[in-house]
């Protein structure tokens, strides 16, 4: 086993780890209906840039769930310094695990992280534990279009062969008895600042590295990068908000 972790090494301090932005979580929040929320879980939580937005915005202690120790050792220093600690409780664990931790949740955020689970099991996953008329967003990477170019349908299906369009990721929320209230895709600067911009110096440092599982994240990462720079509006990240039904 390598003695270096190529997440740590690519990943660890940013604070972001995906495309999104304070700016675009709150566009987001300030969308939903209602807005008393007494349970919210942030599913895949990283270093916690949302859940510290969620946390100061709502006033309500956000729950952040992550599988990776060191994210949330991020999270809970970046949290404080933000005067928000005592709003932020994490857990180790899987997002998969969510229902046997929580129920009746009245607000579940995952930005870019349901994924990793795939995003139709997360939300078959996580519906039952939702309380009634309660709000599932979620982030996800989406086809916008059918007609992208084909090196870059070719790269996207290789590294997540079931990527969907936003109108098959709402019928998969229906099949999990949620109904889609709204969407907001991000705009094309939300993958550069903060993210890309950080990502890419990072990646670029790192094909020299010693190990060999270092450097091909590296490569895979820079790869990623060109392949967004000609892929126009092909696809995106899209924010769903999802109602639980009754």
């Amino acid at each position: 086993m390598s003695e270096y972790n190529p997440i740590d090494l690519l990943f660890g301090g940013m604070g972001q780890l995906g495309p999104g932005g304070d700016a675009y979580t709150l566009d987001v929040l300030k969308t939903l209906p209602g807005g008393e929320f007494e349970t919210i879980v942030d599913a895949g939580s990283g270093s916690g840039r949302q859940t510290i937005m969620l946390a100061r915005e709502l006033r309500k202690v956000v729950h952040a769930v992550d599988n990776h120790g060191p994210f949330l050792d991020d999270l809970r220093r970046r949290a404080s310094e933000a005067g928000v600690g005592h709003l932020v409780e994490t857990h180790l664990m899987d997002m998969a695990e969510i229902p046997r931790v929580f129920s009746a949740i009245d607000l579940l955020w995952s930005e870019g992280a349901a994924y990793n689970i795939g995003f139709e099991n997360a939300l078959r996953t996580w519906a039952p534990a939702m309380k009634p008329g309660g709000l599932m967003v979620l982030s996800e990477l989406a086809l916008l279009s059918e007609g992208g170019p084909q090196d870059v349908m070719d790269f996207l299906f290789g590294v997540y062969p079931s990527i969907q369009t936003t109108a098959q990721n709402i019928a998969s929320g229906r099949g999990a008895g949620l109904r889609a209230v709204d969407t907001y895709t991000l705009p094309r600067e939300a993958w550069v600042e903060g993210y890309y911009d950080v990502l890419g110096p990072r990646a670029e440092k790192l094909l020299n590295h010693p190990d060999s599982s270092v450097r091909e994240m590296a490569v895979e990462t820079l790869r990623e990068i060109d392949v967004f720079k000609s892929s126009g509006d092909s696809y995106g990240y899209v924010f769903y908000v999802f109602e639980r039904v009754a």
